[in-house]
């Protein structure tokens, strides 16, 4: 693939913009300037490493992110009261049709999945793949066993026809609750906390499928995720 494909498929602008990157020396290809727009390399999955003004980047066919959503920020290239989340990206990710995979409340915070592979997010959204997903919740109120018991067997929310069960639900400790669901309605774990007869102060996404989020990356971080990392939010 030559030079100007390259920088254009990983969202560095229009041909044109991309050809001029390459003519104002501005690009390099494992550490040597590279001036001509048609030189051609190849190309696989992170083997391939270029520098823009000095920044490197893997080549990457597909983007698969991971963002540790902090609160008050949007899953919306068109936000409407908050920052939107693609503001803690790079550009080149909303250039090349990055999207959310599935969201997350402004107000939510935790493991956020980002790729511009359409069957990707379709994998990981279609309410009939059922990926399980962790939420752990603060409560305003102390749980019991009560209301534990009432989110396994089931809770009918408001406006629904059939009760929403958690795959699991476990205390933490007096405060804090584990949910495990495979659907993703509007506020689901929210309005099922409520319907079980206590409040969601504040939530957080943990896993997806068998995918945990690294303790070590901060709030706002955001990363490539590897094979390994893929595989295992296949597993569930």
């Amino acid at each position: 693939m030559n030079l100007e494909s390259i920088l254009f498929t990983q969202g560095f602008g229009s041909r044109r913009q991309c050809r001029a990157l390459i003519g104002d020396a501005r690009v390099s290809v494992d550490g040597t300037v590279c001036t001509e727009a048609d030189t051609d390399f190849a190309v696989a999955d992170g083997t391939l490493r270029f520098s823009v003004d000095g920044v490197e980047w893997p080549y990457r066919e597909h983007a698969y992110l991971l963002l540790n959503k902090p609160a008050g920020y949007e899953c919306s290239r068109d936000p409407q009261h908050h920052p939107s989340v693609f503001s803690l990206l790079p550009p080149q990710f909303a250039e090349r049709g990055v999207q959310c995979v599935g969201r997350l409340d402004q107000d939510t915070t935790g493991l956020l999945l980002l790729s511009d592979d359409g069957k990707f997010v379709h994998q990981f959204t279609s309410p009939k793949r059922k990926v399980p997903k962790l939420y752990v919740a603060t409560t305003r109120h102390p749980l019991d066993d009560a209301q534990l018991a009432a989110l396994r067997d089931g809770v009918l929310l408001h406006g629904e026809s059939k009760p929403s069960a958690a795959l699991d639900a476990q205390a933490r400790d007096t405060h804090t609750l584990a949910l495990s669901v495979l659907e993703g309605k509007y506020h689901q774990v929210k309005r099922m906390i409520a319907a079980a007869g206590n409040r969601c102060e504040a939530l957080h996404r943990e896993r997806v499928g068998g995918f945990v989020l690294p303790a070590t990356l901060a709030p706002g971080a955001w990363q490539w995720l590897d094979d390994n990392e893929l595989d295992a939010l296949r597993g569930g």
